[in-house]
């Protein structure tokens, strides 16, 4: 009865997940536009991580503690950039992706544009939604994530953040588009590098934004779609619209 339990349980989020892909596929197939269903994964690592404590220290004129090993630290490692986890690897820049599809098994989509679709957005903060893009030769990572920016108030935060320097950043622009109900919501803006930490960009709130009630005007069931495209620009700038 166990093993029969447990194998109808398996069955059941397979056949939800189809559903939910079905669903996403029917309203953009018409724009050929790849869907991605993304599940949500509990954050690990709201413990201070060290791009926050660090952050924390300057801001208090502390500087952080030297270690024997810090003072032979390749200046080229970067840490681990996965905003789920306090995880301790550390590696050059080229070796980042490689590092979160097997450590974390983040996924990876191809394509100039894609559809977002994030699931169970009822779930309580906080919570992530994370997965990479691949376009234009270069990987982002797009991060949604549900947050108490105040306390008993969750806000979801979005963003795109590319697997690179902030050099290299500065020659794209990207676009999240939220699309439901005769109702349209556009934040365009230059991505941030990677190396700028995740956690710095959504407390700056340079992000798209959206307080529970916005979210729930645009989710279905649930879900929330958020359509993704990435072009290259010459003139880098960063704007909301409506």
């Amino acid at each position: 009865m166990l093993f029969f339990t447990q194998c109808f349980g398996a069955v059941l989020d397979l056949i939800h997940l189809r559903f939910q892909h079905y669903k996403a596929k029917r309203v953009f197939s018409a724009a050929g536009q790849l869907v991605c269903v993304v599940n949500p994964t509990h954050s690990l690592k709201y413990a201070p991580t060290r791009c926050a404590a660090a952050q924390t220290s300057t801001e208090q004129g502390i500087l952080p503690p030297c270690h024997h090993h810090e003072a032979v630290h390749d200046p080229q490692l970067v840490p681990c950039t996965c905003p789920l986890f306090s995880c301790p690897w550390e590696g050059h820049l080229e070796v980042v992706v490689s590092h979160l599809r097997q450590t974390h098994r983040i996924n990876i989509l191809q394509g100039a544009e894609i559809v977002f679709l994030a699931t169970d957005m009822h779930l309580p903060a906080p919570t992530d939604w994370i997965i990479m893009h691949s376009c234009l030769g270069h990987q982002f990572l797009l991060v949604l994530r549900k947050q108490e920016k105040y306390e008993g108030h969750p806000q979801f935060f979005a963003t795109m953040m590319l697997i690179g320097t902030p050099t290299q950043a500065n020659n794209f622009t990207y676009r999240l588009e939220l699309n439901r109900n005769q109702r349209r919501l556009k934040w365009e803006a230059t991505p941030r590098s990677i190396l700028e930490c995740v956690d710095s960009v959504i407390s700056d709130g340079d992000c798209l934004v959206l307080n529970t009630s916005l979210a729930q005007l645009f989710s279905d069931n649930g879900s929330l779609a958020i359509g993704i495209a990435i072009t290259t620009s010459k003139v880098h700038s960063s704007e909301a619209e409506i």
